[in-house]
């Protein structure tokens, strides 16, 4: 009850500061410090690091530690720090992941799990104040908004006929956005000094690399609780840029973009609206992924938020064209090197039953995901492939042919003990003109 209670008075919060900021768009909040290390809040935000797990900083220190010294202790600390103004925050971990079908490293930034709190509880208070401003274009790292919110712009618009199709997105974002250009976008908003001054230590800490701290005039890197929010709040000047001057329809999800027209001039004159807004702002586009495309039956596709596009003609009603999508070339090489890795032979130790678990686990996660779409042949194939990955497991455990593994693993798979999870019947096709959430 005690824990309903504290984010019943959360969310309240959250309220009341959404409702004045939409009440008025002027308003600058200058009492907002006291509201962040509002005990309430604290643990709200310490219960959001918590569900997202993660790394320690470069202290080292896990959400497991600080569970183990105290998690009421911790937030006396923090509250104390915040109270008086002491906090000082540490620089980020800098580390490395593989971006997904490509040979590139995406650098990510990881906060200490005490600075992870702090930075969610102005999360917490800082997101209503520019949800308020927020255009219905914008839908990554939003409340109530998805991906698949902003998979429908596309259904819609290209059966209302915009087929022309900028895709694009921002180079290296969260790493380039100028910490000048953002501050003001914050004080716009903002007149708490303190909080200003808090906002100013997150994006100014550093980030530690091999030993040394790199201190940079931009950049909110990937990584931190804030960060979406942040880069959100910038680019927001690319929303209402387009707004005023822009032609087509704009679906931004953080840094992708994709802007819908009717002919290809139209969408020649909207990329280079785009790449002039985005010089204004300091920022580029990246050239690799930046094309024009029409969509039409026998032409390009294009990937956008996981998905393939592609416009096609109904199997059954030939006279029926229409955009569909399933999951993109990167997405199944991303799925099959996630099974790859959960049936390695490292694996030939567990049971089968706990590895088709964890198969399993994975599976109902990413046709979760991509179940929205005309999916059904990609699920088909990914399950096979699962299939032939449990069979050499089976066989590799057992030292026996892969034709007997197969053979045993066809015998396990029917089992409802052992049983893959079933992609016949998950997958939901798109329709145009589906109810989609807008921004109230």
């Amino acid at each position: 009850m005690a824990n309903t209670t504290q984010s019943d008075s959360v969310r309240k919060l959250q309220r009341t500061l959404y409702r004045a900021a939409k009440a008025d768009p002027t308003r600058r909040f200058h009492a907002l410090y006291d509201k962040i290390y509002r005990r309430d809040v604290l643990e709200g935000a310490w219960e959001q690091v918590r569900r997202n797990r993660g790394a320690g900083g470069i202290d080292g220190v896990t959400i497991q530690a600080v569970e183990q010294y105290g998690v009421t202790r911790l937030l006396d600390e923090l509250e104390q720090d915040l109270r008086q103004g002491t906090l000082r925050f540490q620089p980020a971990k800098r580390v490395y992941i593989p971006k997904p079908g490509t040979n590139e490293q995406r650098p990510l930034a990881i906060p200490t799990v005490r600075d992870r709190i702090v930075q969610a509880a102005t999360k917490i208070v800082l997101e209503p104040i520019f949800e308020a401003d927020f255009l219905p274009c914008s839908y990554g790292f939003r409340p109530g908004r998805s991906t698949h919110d902003a998979l429908q712009v596309l259904i819609d618009e290209a059966w209302g006929g915009r087929r022309w199709v900028v895709e694009t997105d921002v180079a290296s974002c969260f790493e380039e956005i100028p910490h000048s250009g953002l501050e003001r976008c914050l004080e716009a908003r903002i007149s708490d000094q303190s909080t200003l001054k808090l906002l100013r230590a997150m994006l100014r800490v550093g980030v530690m690399e091999a030993g040394t701290v790199e201190r940079r005039v931009g950049g909110t890197p990937q990584g931190g609780v804030i960060s979406p929010l942040l880069a959100n709040v910038y680019l927001h000047r690319v929303d209402e840029a387009w707004e005023r001057e822009g032609t087509g329809v704009l679906a931004r999800y953080a840094d992708d973009l994709v802007v819908l027209c009717t002919s290809r001039e139209e969408a020649e004159a909207a990329l280079a609206l785009l790449r002039r807004i985005m010089r204004d702002l300091g920022l580029e586009l990246k050239d690799s992924k930046t094309r024009i495309v029409h969509l039409e039956e026998g032409g390009d596709g294009l990937d956008f938020l996981g998905f393939h596009h592609r416009w096609v003609r109904a199997r059954l009603q030939r006279t029926v064209t229409f955009l569909a999508r399933w999951p993109s070339s990167k997405a199944m090489k991303r799925a099959r090197a996630r099974l790859r890795e959960l049936t390695d032979t490292r694996e030939a130790w567990r049971s089968i039953s706990d590895v088709i678990a964890a198969i399993n686990r994975f599976l109902r996660g990413w046709m979760g995901y991509f179940r929205y779409g005309n999916s059904a042949k990609a699920f088909r194939e990914i399950w096979r492939y699962a299939v032939r990955r449990v069979s050499r497991l089976i066989a590799r455990q057992h030292s026996r042919t892969l034709r007997w593994g197969r053979a045993l693993a066809r015998c396990e798979i029917v089992t409802p003990t052992f049983g893959l999870a079933d992609p016949v019947g998950v997958v939901v096709p798109p329709r145009p003109n589906k109810q989609r959430r807008r921004k109230s």
